[in-house]
């Protein structure tokens, strides 16, 4: 059984960092494409940030990119979302996400992924 396992959200002011974690079990982990998504409230999933299997592709949004960054440590089962200078309207509930097919190429379609974490919130203050 796969699991997904997103921690490190919280409270920030506008300005600051955070750094989201997503603990993955169940599946050959470094085989997998992971992303990561958000949803804030009243509105639709979007796409955040994506990394290939071996971390050596990555795609973002472009209303997050040269601010966060994905990387992932393989032999830790987990993938992580660096996120600075944050904004008001960074706030949303982010999960993390691993893709369905192998040694795959990052993507960021939502049905490209079978599993998902529960998500943590993030909240940035103005």
């Amino acid at each position: 059984q796969v699991q997904l396992v997103e921690s490190g959200g919280g409270l920030v002011q506008a300005g600051g960092s955070l750094r989201l974690s997503c603990a993955a079990s169940g599946r050959t982990f470094s085989r997998y494409a992971m992303g990561w998504f958000r949803q804030a409230p009243g509105k639709e999933r979007d796409f955040v940030a994506a990394s290939s299997w071996s971390g050596g592709m990555t795609y973002y949004a472009d209303s997050v990119k040269g601010r966060f960054t994905i990387s992932r440590d393989n032999a830790k089962n987990t993938v992580y979302l660096q996120m600075d200078s944050l904004k008001p309207e960074d706030t949303a509930v982010y999960y993390c996400a691993t893709d369905r097919r192998r040694y795959s190429a990052p993507s960021f379609a939502e049905d490209a992924y079978d599993y998902w974490g529960q998500g943590t919130q993030v909240t940035v203050s103005s």
